[in-house]
């Protein structure tokens, strides 16, 4: 097989239209970078099981041009680690109310809701998503969330929920060609 390589997915173009133009793309972490399990250890750490696919969808957004931001109510060093390996540098960790977080980093990157996408599971990710031109929801997120998202994914969190949003963003961009020749 030689030349440029087909892209194997294919997406609305209603969908990709409203995909279009993001610049900044918030994720969720707990049920959406996770399966939304908690895992402690017998000293009581907190423990995360990440998916390699995601991680890779991260990196992607940032080599076609989109930030990839991450708002948390939660920190512990093994999220920490795996941003960092990522590359993901806009992060905010233990934020409860993480509509100010986006906010933050939106003037930050000088960017405005127009140009934001996101992703969640849950009520607390709400004031984000419904402010973002483009909202996504894993499979396995409460109905509420579901309900305001222009695409809910065919898996779960934690199980390539967050690369299913990228590869839309991707595709959205017009870089997933491009980035997948890379590959070939």
């Amino acid at each position: 097989m030689s030349g440029a390589p087909e892209p194997a997915l294919g997406f609305p173009a209603e969908l990709l239209l409203a995909a279009q133009g993001i610049r900044v793309a918030f994720f969720d972490v707990d049920g959406v970078l996770t399966d939304g399990g908690l895992y402690m250890s017998d000293a009581g750490e907190s423990l995360k099981r990440f998916n390699i696919l995601d991680g890779l969808g991260l990196k992607l957004l940032q080599k076609a041009g989109i930030t990839p931001a991450v708002i948390t109510g939660r920190d512990c060093a093994p999220l920490r680690a795996r941003l960092k390996a990522l590359g993901v540098t806009h992060v905010h960790y233990g934020t409860e109310d993480k509509r100010p977080a986006a906010e933050l980093t939106l003037r930050q990157l000088g960017l405005d809701w127009s140009q934001a996408a996101g992703m969640g599971d849950d009520w607390p990710d709400l004031p984000v998503l419904r402010r973002c031109a483009f909202a996504c929801a894993p499979a396995n997120a409460h109905a509420q969330v579901k309900a305001i998202a222009h695409f809910v994914t065919s898996l779960s969190g934690g199980a390539g929920a967050a690369r299913e949003f990228c590869d839309v963003l991707l595709i959205a961009s017009g870089r997933y060609r491009e980035l997948l020749e890379d590959f070939s």
